[in-house]
């Protein structure tokens, strides 16, 4: 009932003038008693001084000025989008540097104050408020976050000055024109008649039917999508194991990347960076990882350079919420009944912003606990850079590799 209620007030308020409009939602805020202004604003979009100044006329208990003079429609302030166009897109390149988000739902947070931001901005020239910014991140799907998937454990020392120093490289990268991937494995999925969470639209008394249990046995396999993020071209790859996520499986989903995508956009370039979580198959301190990555560069005569995120800022890495979080939205509620399905789903992901996502199936059996000798890591053709080495190297190809 309460949502019908709030329904038809939304449609009646576009009828009233601007001083009707101010006394009815006023009225629906004392109403609600405690908590009813902040609905009230949520729910109409009117600002809370102007429900405070219908609040306080009709608590008055004197007739209400119907004489008031009324602004023409579309009168009033500007929206500071209007007035300043470039003001979004300073805005946008700004949380770039300091997004995270949650592969599993359409959810982004970052670690900046709406002050912070918006002194940043007025610095930058784009005059604005704490509000304003607040507003415009909550049209962009931003929210405040307390306990929805935040607490990431322990922080590096050393966070803040990687994160810069990953901010610093892709923007070399990117304005050399070299590929800059964001690479990680999303989570595995269970393939097979299973509930998969959320909810599609169906004939109505018609649900897709499921197991009622998640056993193993009664699925198809597991499905690993291990994906790459093109920063600069708004373009995903996933690449769908079967069997394990090991390092190697890693590395082929690149070199299946670079064969679809890479060498046709980015010929010219004898350089690469991945950026990448500090752990799992492509993790930083992974031998097998940099041992096959070495081999991908021999094999396409490319220098790949690798900057780990620190420990616990894996929500950071932009697949996350610029890719994995919009292939969750696009096969919600579906079971993913094969991995025919699974491809398919994953490869007609799309978004008003541009993002298409190409997916393929690896049925290649990729054997997990392969141990790299001591022997082969010293023929590595590897460089420590000097900002935090431990997650900052570059792999360039061998002149005379004894292994391909």
């Amino acid at each position: 009932m309460v949502e019908i209620a709030d329904e038809l007030m939304l449609k009646v308020l576009p009828t009233l003038n601007e001083a009707q409009s101010r006394w009815y939602v006023a009225r629906e805020a004392i109403c609600h008693g405690r908590g009813g202004l902040k609905k009230m604003h949520e729910l109409t979009g009117l600002s809370r001084p102007t429900i405070l100044k219908g609040m306080q006329e009709l608590r008055r208990k004197k007739l209400l000025d119907v004489t008031e003079r009324i602004r023409r429609p579309g009168g009033g302030r500007k929206r500071l989008e209007d007035s300043d166009p470039k003001f979004a897109s300073a805005l946008e390149r700004l949380m770039e540097e300091n997004t995270a988000g949650d592969p599993m739902s359409h959810l982004r947070w970052t670690n900046k104050s709406t002050r912070c931001i918006a002194e940043e901005l007025t610095r930058q020239g784009h005059s604005t408020s704490d509000d304003t910014v607040r507003r415009r991140l909550l049209e962009m799907d931003y929210s405040l976050q307390a306990s929805v998937k935040t607490k990431e454990g322990s922080s590096s020392v050393d966070r803040d000055a990687q994160f810069r120093y990953i901010n610093g490289q892709v923007k070399k990268f990117m304005a050399r024109g070299e590929p800059v991937l964001s690479v990680d494995t999303k989570k595995k999925e269970r393939v097979g008649e299973f509930k998969n969470s959320g909810r599609i639209w169906r004939p109505k008394g018609n649900p897709q039917e499921v197991n009622v249990y998640d056993y193993p046995h009664l699925g198809v396999g597991t499905a690993i999508p291990y994906g790459a993020y093109d920063v600069n071209r708004n373009q995903g790859f996933v690449n769908v194991g079967m069997t394990h996520d090991t390092a190697e499986f890693a590395v082929e989903s690149l070199r299946r990347w670079w064969k679809l995508f890479g060498r046709r956009h980015y010929s010219p370039s004898r350089a690469l960076l991945l950026c990448a979580d500090g752990g799992g198959s492509n993790g930083s301190r992974n031998r097998a990882w940099k041992y096959y990555l070495q081999q991908f560069s021999d094999q396409f005569d490319i220098e790949v350079s690798v900057c780990h995120y620190p420990p616990g800022t894996s929500k950071w890495n932009k697949i996350e919420h610029r890719m994995f979080s919009f292939i969750s939205l696009n096969w919600k509620g579906q079971p993913l009944i094969s991995y025919e399905t699974v491809v398919n789903l994953i490869g007609t992901t799309r978004t008003k912003t541009g993002l298409r996502v190409k997916a393929t199936l690896d049925p290649k059996v990729y054997e997990a606990g392969i141990k790299i000798s001591n022997e082969a890591m010293k023929g590595i053709n590897l460089r420590l850079h000097r900002t935090h080495p431990k997650w900052n190297y570059t792999i360039s190809p061998r002149i005379n590799p004894s292994e391909k």
